[in-house]
């Protein structure tokens, strides 16, 4: 490890039932400390019973499943060894900053500690990552295409050099696969089709542009945000008629708007035709 340090500095990444720092808990931490002082690095693993359901969708990411923390202490047992552990050392992590080191920070506060973050300074290296390689359509041009875009920002030749990357990525990806952080195997994703490349580059879980509802694993549209996380968007509208109208005239999206009106109108029809 190659970091100059003046203050030991713990790397931490987190498992938990689902992406939610608040209402989520913990099933894997691991831990790795590196002392100011030097020496062999700490490490800490542990397997967490989250006392609630883990989601389907995070089961598929990380594939811990209830049966492999059932007989695993709770975060109480340990929440006393993992609090001496981190003591005032620093973070880093992949995404730390906005998942793990919060949700960390609500298991221990539930548990009577608290996690002063004053003075406490945090690495994200995806953040160096974002930073450091560029995720603009000019960066894209001169990778794909080996030349500068010029006139970025004019809308007609920005529309053009996208072609032109999606040409570009058409040919450099052609016939290779996409191995996936869970080990699953994407065959050719990236092929001159329109219903392959939507599938590849639409997130499908999603119905709407600004993720405020989602499809269940039953294929069910839930609600991903707000009171009702998680719910059935239609049962849930017909029946709260007050949350209904508040989202119609709050500023959700004219889709959003849109597809709760259809789902309404078609719980309604169904319950009236069953009735």
């Amino acid at each position: 490890m190659k970091l100059r340090l003046t203050k030991d500095i713990i790397f931490i990444d987190v498992e938990a039932t689902g992406l939610n720092v608040i209402r989520d808990r913990i099933v894997q931490l691991a831990m790795i400390k590196y002392s100011a002082g030097g020496g062999e690095p700490q490490e800490r693993n542990y397997l967490i019973n989250p006392g609630r359901p883990i989601s389907e969708e995070a089961m598929q990411v990380h594939g811990i499943t209830p049966q492999d923390v059932a007989r695993k202490p709770v975060f109480a047992q340990l929440a006393d060894e993992i609090f001496q552990f981190v003591g005032d050392a620093d973070f880093a992590g992949y995404h730390s900053n906005q998942f793990d080191i919060p949700i960390l920070m609500e298991e221990l506060a539930r548990c009577g500690h608290e996690l002063d973050m004053t003075g406490r300074r945090t690495i994200d290296v995806q953040r160096i990552f974002y930073k450091m390689e560029p995720r603009t359509l000019a960066a894209a041009h001169r990778f794909y295409c080996g030349t500068e875009m010029g006139d970025a920002h004019d809308a007609l030749n920005d529309v053009r050099a996208t072609i032109a990357v999606l040409d570009g990525q058409l040919d450099r990806y052609a016939g290779e696969d996409l191995t996936l952080d869970d080990g699953t195997v994407v065959e050719q994703p990236v092929q001159p089709e329109v219903d392959q490349l939507h599938a590849f580059t639409t997130d499908l879980r999603m119905v709407d542009a600004t993720q405020r509802m989602r499809y269940d694993h039953n294929g069910e549209i839930v609600f991903n945000f707000g009171k009702y996380l998680g719910q059935p968007v239609a049962k849930t509208l017909h029946e709260d008629r007050q949350y209904f109208n508040w989202m119609l005239n709050k500023e959700f999206s004219t889709q959003v708007k849109q597809v709760i009106r259809k789902l309404v109108t078609e719980y309604e029809q169904q319950h009236s035709a069953g009735s």
